[in-house]
């Protein structure tokens, strides 16, 4: 049966039922797989047949999830790996090489800007950074040598909008790659390929997961790309487990109806904290406040799970916030059933100076909140009595 509609995909793609016609999946826990005879083992290395030879490779478990991925993001193929940085990382020491350039938005996930700024330059591969509410500041940027412009949207932890069309307009004109790292929004509320984007990075440890349970990376894109990171990532081991695999598969034929109830709650969330008096600013893609609202609501479907919102009195302010949180988690993670919230300035952000967190828009009494699943209610509740400070 072929069909567009995302559940469907979700649940009905799998992979070819055993001998035992099972109706779930089955866990693949093997290292190998075996050949019938020499010719076998001869025509499946040498590629003139499309097998599972090592888990290293392919098995599976991996396989079901990356074509469930695929198939949401609309790519042609893809690779799926250990952790949502394992997936940056691959993507870009698969297709740049010494000397290569890098245009990326400021304001990126921490782990991935230590990539670019401690660990890259090692290799002679050098980045740049622009505004992410200035990008006619873009072109300027890009070198003879650039290769690649990377972006999140919306962004970590500001909830900041990019305008993808814009991006995928940009990186055509100029013969580079379009990389989007889609982790917040997920192939359920965005699919950034559909704006011009050559390869789509995610986190699956997030939300496609969703229950804090599992790390996994996947990058979905074209055909040709893809190759090259495989190739890369056969050769250096950074592939998903099977186990993990199998979890974030399941996961994903319960993403769309939980994505729904995140959603919502995140919006009644943002609406009550953008009403409270020890609230500065609030910052969430779907409320009519945020400064890209009708970006936001042209590239996604709904606005996502996570709000930022700056609490009135700066650091020690944001620190005591967090003291008097009761319901909510204090974790640096995001995406899960349970609401969890941060204070970037005095944790995940701690060792930047003061100027370059203003730079990606993270004032002293800024506070992520990723809104889980309880009852709205409660969550709200625990955040008005942590802000009775």
């Amino acid at each position: 049966m072929s069909t567009e509609n995302f559940e469907t995909i979700a649940i009905r793609t799998q992979s070819e039922r055993s001998q035992f016609l099972e109706h779930s999946t089955p866990l693949y826990l093997t290292s190998s797989f075996v050949f019938e005879d020499a010719e076998d083992m001869r025509a499946s290395f040498s590629e003139e047949k499309q097998r599972n030879i090592y888990s290293r490779f392919t098995n599976p478990n991996t396989s079901e999830f990356v074509e469930k991925i695929c198939k949401m993001e609309g790519a042609e193929a893809g690779y799926a790996f250990a952790t949502g940085m394992s997936a940056v990382f691959s993507t870009f020491a698969a297709l740049l090489n010494a000397g290569d350039h890098i245009v990326s938005a400021r304001s990126i996930f921490g782990s991935t800007h230590g990539l670019f700024t401690k660990f890259l330059p090692k290799w002679n591969i050098e980045t740049s950074y622009f505004d992410v509410n200035n990008l006619d500041s873009v072109e300027a940027l890009i070198l003879p040598q650039t290769k690649i412009l990377y972006a999140e949207s919306p962004t970590n932890p500001a909830v900041d909008i990019l305008d993808l069309e814009r991006l995928g307009q940009i990186a055509k004109k100029h013969n580079i790659l379009l990389v989007i790292d889609n982790c917040f929004a997920t192939p359920y509320l965005q699919n950034p390929i559909k704006f011009g984007a050559d390869l789509v990075i995610h986190s699956a440890t997030k939300l496609i997961d969703g229950q804090g349970r599992v790390l996994g990376g996947v990058t979905v894109g074209k055909a040709d790309l893809i190759r090259e990171i495989y190739l890369f990532s056969r050769n250096t081991g950074p592939a998903l487990s099977p186990f993990n695999a199998w979890v974030l598969s399941k996961s994903l034929e319960t993403l769309a109806v939980r994505l729904e109830k995140h959603c919502e709650n995140a919006l009644a969330v943002a609406e009550f904290l953008e009403k409270h008096h020890n609230i500065n600013l609030v910052k969430y893609p779907f409320l009519k406040s945020h400064p890209q609202y009708d970006m936001a609501k042209k590239q996604m479907k709904l606005g996502g799970n996570v709000v930022a919102f700056e609490v009135k009195g700066g650091l020690e302010a944001g620190r005591e916030f967090l003291n008097r949180i009761a319901l909510c988690s204090l974790s640096a993670n995001l995406g899960d059933t349970r609401t969890i919230v941060t204070h970037p300035a005095s944790t995940t952000h701690s060792k930047l100076t003061e100027a370059d967190r203003l730079e990606v828009g993270i004032t002293d009494g800024l506070v992520r909140i990723s809104v889980g699943l309880e009852n709205v209610a409660d969550i709200i509740a625990d955040l008005n009595q942590a802000l009775e400070y």
